[in-house]
């Protein structure tokens, strides 16, 4: 990544909070963020969108912001929006990116049309015949609302009588519910840095939850759930997949970092993208800072690299300004 000055940074917002469903864990994040920043002697600052107006970052006269929001008003294009708007460089994917990666349906869409393996998939509404749902997708599946993560709203649908309460369950979030064919397997994820022809993963992590059940709570208040990294796989499986999911990134037009979901079916090794998230956790349990430590680069370091690639993705309009 490019070396930039440290008094090149400027004064640096930490954008963390919101109000997603997600604001307990990107408070989590933000302080981790924070601090780290705060280590490397740049001139870092908190600040809550859900607690002050965006303008202020304007106002107050801030050169770059580090974006640790999760969920909808900070991952899903509508922060980016406004930042370019106020033409205030910021870290991640912009505007496009950022509510395709958002939208789990849309994301798929486009996935399948790069030839990238997902899991099959049905999109649920009120009018849908849910009865007919497990006999297209089998059983187990998975309900989730294709708009939040942390693993909010999700519910594995075992038989056909509990396809009711989880559609009710998901369509809490979104009025669009997403049934997703269930993949028996290990549990991947990736971390990808960079943008274009630079990107490139970092080490894969296998996740090894109780009971096979990586939820809220064994997300991020638990220490029960093991981590390994680098994954215990061949090697020519373990590039195969970190290659898909940087193709899987650049498709989605992704840049700075995000981290992508994968399950490896344990039939026949076959890896399938589930998500991607391009503002991914950072807390004590978060898994880009661990693929980080594996890849020889300290928490501070990757935070540091993050918030050295915050820019603008709109170019202005030359032709305006030049009339």
């Amino acid at each position: 990544m490019s070396e930039i000055k440290m008094e090149k940074l400027g004064k640096v917002g930490v954008l963390f909070g919101g109000r997603s469903a997600e604001r307990e864990v990107s408070l989590m994040s933000g302080a981790g963020v924070l601090a780290a920043l705060q280590s490397q002697g740049v001139d870092a600052h908190a600040f809550d969108p859900a607690e002050r107006s965006l303008a202020d970052l304007e106002t107050e006269k801030f050169d770059r912001v580090f974006i640790a929001l999760h969920g909808r008003y900070g991952e899903d294009g509508s922060l980016q929006g406004v930042l370019e708007q106020l033409n205030i460089p910021y870290t991640g994917s912009g505007v496009m990116a950022s509510s395709i990666a958002m939208d789990k349906i849309f994301t798929k869409k486009i996935w399948q049309n790069h030839q990238l393996s997902t899991p099959n998939y049905a999109v649920l509404t009120p009018d849908t015949d849910l009865s007919l749902v497990p006999a297209e997708l089998g059983l187990p599946l998975i309900i989730k609302p294709p708009h939040e993560g942390s693993t909010i709203g999700i519910t594995k649908v075992n038989a056909a009588a509990e396809m009711d309460a989880a559609y009710v369950l998901a369509a809490q979030f979104d009025d669009e519910v997403l049934a997703e064919e269930f993949i028996q397997g290990r549990e991947l994820t990736v971390a990808v840095l960079g943008m274009g022809a630079d990107a490139y993963a970092l080490p894969i992590i296998e996740i090894v939850a109780p009971e096979g059940n990586y939820d809220y709570q064994n997300k991020y208040f638990t220490d029960d759930t093991k981590y390994l990294c680098p994954a215990p796989l061949d090697a020519g499986l373990t590039e195969d997949i970190r290659k898909m999911c940087v193709e899987a990134y650049r498709a989605i037009n992704c840049e700075g970092w995000a981290r992508l979901d994968v399950l490896l079916r344990a039939s026949d090794n076959q890896p399938f993208l589930i998500e991607i998230n391009t503002s991914p956790g950072m807390t004590g349990h978060s898994l880009v800072p661990m693929a980080a430590r594996a890849a020889g680069m300290s928490y501070e370091n990757v935070c540091m690299e993050i918030l050295k690639t915050a820019r603008l993705k709109i170019k202005p309009d030359t032709k305006k300004e030049s009339s």
